[in-house]
């Protein structure tokens, strides 16, 4: 089996590229849905969490929002405060890494020759660069990111410029994820240029797991 991190900066498309990769016959999970799968109540995370952060962070039916979650988090353009993503890191990260690592191992018992790939932002940032044989890195235009960025959140360009500032402040610079990636794929053209690196990396990986 092939263990494989995908990662980029905020809105650089590492879900489209998962996608692609999928088809292509991959596996993939997403550690964004580990996490909010480990924040959902009675679970040790959610606990911890909501402990941290307060009950205002929660829904009615007390599940975590993510939305005041991150304005816990990050604060908000009008109301701008000191990051505290790495508290809220230091309580998710250990137990989503935990669960992809569970997840790699259970892949590779269902098929030796699988290529187990996990989508996460914060791979290099969380240390568990270690859990992978290859990092895949997506790479896109910074005005390309805030672009993205706001028609996802349906904000204006420049609520979503100041939002992806914030958060690209809390991540490793594009440049540092470049070096650390066995395989780069430029998301900053049409679909189908995307899709043409993406095949080559998918015989890449394919060649690398005979």
């Amino acid at each position: 089996m092939l263990k494989v991190g995908l990662t980029g900066a905020i809105a650089s498309g590492k879900s489209v590229v998962g996608e692609m990769l999928v088809e292509q016959g991959a596996h993939l999970v997403q550690a964004d849905r580990i996490a909010h799968a480990l924040m959902s109540p009675g679970q040790a995370v959610y606990n911890q969490v909501v402990g941290h952060f307060g009950v205002a962070i929660l829904n009615s039916d007390l599940t975590v929002n993510r939305a005041r979650l991150a304005e816990a988090v990050f604060g908000t353009a009008a109301a701008p405060t000191p990051s505290r993503v790495e508290e809220l890191n230091r309580i998710v990260h250990p137990a989503v890494l935990r669960s992809q690592q569970d997840w790699m191992e259970e892949m590779g018992r269902q098929d030796p020759r699988a290529i187990a790939i996990v989508e996460a932002a914060l791979i290099l940032e969380a240390g568990a660069a270690w859990q992978f044989d290859c990092l895949i890195v997506v790479t896109c235009s910074a005005e390309q990111r805030v672009a993205r960025f706001a028609a996802r959140q349906k904000i204006g360009i420049e609520a979503a410029r100041s939002e992806v500032e914030r958060r690209m402040a809390a991540q490793l610079p594009e440049a540092e994820k470049v070096k650390a990636a066995d395989y780069i794929v430029d998301n900053s053209g049409p679909l189908a240029h995307t899709q043409s690196q993406v095949s080559q990396i998918w015989r890449k990986l394919r060649a690398r797991n005979p």
